[in-house]
């Protein structure tokens, strides 16, 4: 069986401390209370204060958690309430588009589909809830990349993977489809990531006006795009009515 890694143990350890009893603690009390050596101690602190999970006080040089921590763990609950927000209005864009729908969220590099509903008719279908797309190319992560910072951070210091001759791996190029997606308000994927698949995608927001997610249906492109291979109009708006209407079930508002 492996061993734990002790450092990261302490770490653990060092923010249940924080996170609990007294609101700041200074670096004598937590080496004390963790039994640890206040050089050892204090290059932990400093590690996680480097990373964003723990706060020095100016003054009085106390430690308490950071805001990166406590965004994490906010986006835990997040992702949670976006899901049991989204459940009904899903529902309805599948039946309405007769297409499949998907909610995803950024993850690490890419976009985890915490969300899917199958396309309403009696074929054979695979739940994909946890799957991950890629965020250059898919219909979700064109929208995450252009309306949330961090997603477009990792999109432009990434390699962009050609998955078909459609894909779009150019910086330049990458970026006007970034400036169009937010000029329009939804995102689109052609035969970018899939042959044979088209995706329609539009943002979620919250309360705070934040991206948070997005939604999208995903078909087979004579089904997506109509006789001339545009986009169909009333899909394009479905999906934008449904990402408004959850966003406002989060606080978000009218968009």
């Amino acid at each position: 069986m492996a061993k734990n890694i002790q450092s990261l143990e302490r770490a653990a350890a060092m923010l249940r401390l924080l996170a609990g009893g007294e609101r700041r603690l200074g670096l004598s009390e937590v080496a004390s209370s963790l039994g640890l050596a206040k050089g050892t101690a204090h290059g932990i602190l400093r590690t996680l204060q480097a990373e964003g999970f723990v706060e020095q006080d100016s003054a009085s040089g106390r430690y308490q958690l950071g805001a990166e921590l406590l965004r994490l763990g906010s986006t835990y609950l997040d992702v949670h309430e976006l899901r049991a927000r989204a459940l009904v209005w899903t529902d309805d864009l599948a039946r309405s588009s007769g297409e499949s729908v998907y909610l995803g969220v950024l993850h690490q590099k890419g976009v985890l589909i915490v969300h899917h509903v199958f396309r309403p008719d009696d074929s054979r279908q695979v739940l994909e809830v946890g799957a991950m797309q890629p965020l250059h190319s898919s219909a979700l992560g064109k929208v995450l990349s252009a309306y949330d910072p961090v997603a477009h951070n990792e999109v432009v210091e990434n390699e962009r993977k050609t998955f078909t001759p459609r894909t779009i791996t150019d910086a330049d190029d990458f970026e006007k489809v970034l400036d169009l997606t937010r000029a329009r308000g939804w995102a689109a994927d052609v035969e970018e990531t899939w042959d044979g698949v088209a995706s329609i995608a539009a943002p979620i927001h919250d309360r705070r006006r934040m991206p948070v997610g997005a939604v999208g249906v995903t078909g087979a492109v004579e089904r997506i795009c109509g006789e001339g291979g545009e986009l169909r109009g009333e899909l394009v708006a479905a999906v934008r009515d449904c990402a408004r209407a959850v966003s406002r079930d989060l606080g978000a508002g009218r968009f």
